[in-house]
């Protein structure tokens, strides 16, 4: 298998003092390529220092919504020059997190449009983080005419809404809530979804499989989303993890097909 993880964060070092070995063990389960996520500018360096290094590593630098205390406004203009080098596959992650209580929606929703209009100069796409705000992020998509498309990273929402998604250029991450019986929405909408609209991903070291409750997530645990998703279409493995990848490497940027 040649995997793609569309979205990890093992390049943040108090979660993987580990790296080497991690990186290692993906590889040696399938996994040929990761996309490493980026939060906020303090973290920026080292994913693209680690990406630089190691050729399975693709770097997404991006202003999470969730970190609005870590951005400032000079962040935009170095987010820009990364934009404009050519090294990143992806502005993310990036978008609205209603979730999160007392947190500013105003400041977000502007955090958010100005990374929009970086990737579209760039011509890159987005990795999009979203929490209960799905129908807002998609009206600021057609506002904007944003139409380089990109991943809905650990998609959470309806299946009207995916559909939406897709129709814009959106790839609908698929991550290990649908190892869970309780995770019934996105069960539904991942075996009913076209497969070439879904990618995988294990958003490391969160969201990890039914398998691993309560433990650190790891790159090496993808298989077992490909494993769920196959049993969930009853379709052949080896054709999804072969779409999978191939949809990852369509809407990402410089990852080539092999």
């Amino acid at each position: 298998m040649q995997l793609v993880d569309t979205h990890c964060h093992i390049d943040i070092e108090r979660h993987f003092p580990d790296f080497d070995a991690v990186l290692d063990r993906a590889v040696k389960a399938g996994v040929s390529d990761i996309v490493l996520a980026g939060v906020h500018r303090q973290g920026w360096q080292r994913l693209m220092a680690l990406s630089r290094k190691h050729p399975e590593l693709h770097a997404a630098s991006g202003m999470h919504p969730m970190y609005l205390d870590y951005h400032a406004p000079e962040d935009l203009a170095e987010l820009e020059k990364l934009a404009a080098s050519g090294e990143l596959v992806a502005i993310g992650e990036v978008g609205l997190d209603y979730h999160v209580e007392n947190s500013d929606h105003a400041v977000q929703q502007r955090l958010f449009e100005a990374q929009i209009d970086i990737a579209a100069s760039a011509g890159l796409p987005l990795l999009l983080h979203v929490r209960k705000a799905h129908d807002q992020v998609l009206a600021t998509i057609r506002r904007k005419k944003f139409n380089n498309g990109g991943i809905v990273h650990a998609f959470n929402g309806s299946y009207q809404q995916a559909t939406h998604y897709i129709k814009h250029g959106f790839m609908i991450g698929i991550c290990g809530t649908v190892t869970y019986d309780r995770s019934r929405k996105i069960r539904k909408v991942a075996s009913e979804l076209p497969l070439e609209a879904l990618v995988l991903e294990t958003d490391s070291p969160d969201i990890p499989p039914s398998a691993h409750w309560g433990e650190r997530n790891l790159p090496e645990y993808l298989p077992e989303v490909l494993l769920h998703l196959t049993q969930l279409r009853s379709e052949d493995q080896s054709g999804i993890a072969v779409q999978t990848s191939k949809n990852a490497r369509a809407a990402l940027t410089r990852i080539d097909l092999p």
